[in-house]
């Protein structure tokens, strides 16, 4: 009974694993940037949502020292972009705050747009 055949290796199959993944490399950096790309997205709208509920909490009180458009803004991180408006809409008992961020990028040429979130609170 003989044993077990040795596999020989020939000479063209050295490196073939490296060369492989180098190949497999810019899909794999692509989903990782795909992926923080999408968890920007998400910090976005949270922080939109906070700035409108700080805006629109703010606009309800009176006796604050800050305006609601300014307290919004500061709710927010300050690497993001926001904008904040505040409201009555047809002058009734309710303050109506409106924050859109605008989603940063990483990956090149892509524009992922903006989020907005509106928050609405009964007025004093």
């Amino acid at each position: 009974m003989s044993g077990p055949k040795k596999r020989t290796r020939r000479a063209g199959d050295r490196g073939q694993v490296a060369v492989e993944y180098l190949g497999f490399l810019p899909i794999l950096l692509l989903l990782a940037l795909v992926g923080v790309q999408m968890g920007l997205a998400a910090y976005a709208a949270q922080q939109a949502g906070t700035a409108a509920r700080v805006a629109a909490r703010t606009a309800t009180h009176d006796g604050t020292d800050m305006s609601p458009k300014r307290a919004g803004e500061e709710a927010v991180s300050d690497w993001l972009d926001v904008d904040v408006r505040v409201a009555r809409p047809w002058g009734g008992d309710e303050v109506e705050a409106r924050a859109t961020v605008r989603i940063p990028s990483v990956i090149p040429g892509f524009s992922p747009g903006d989020v907005a979130r509106t928050a609405t609170l009964p007025a004093d």
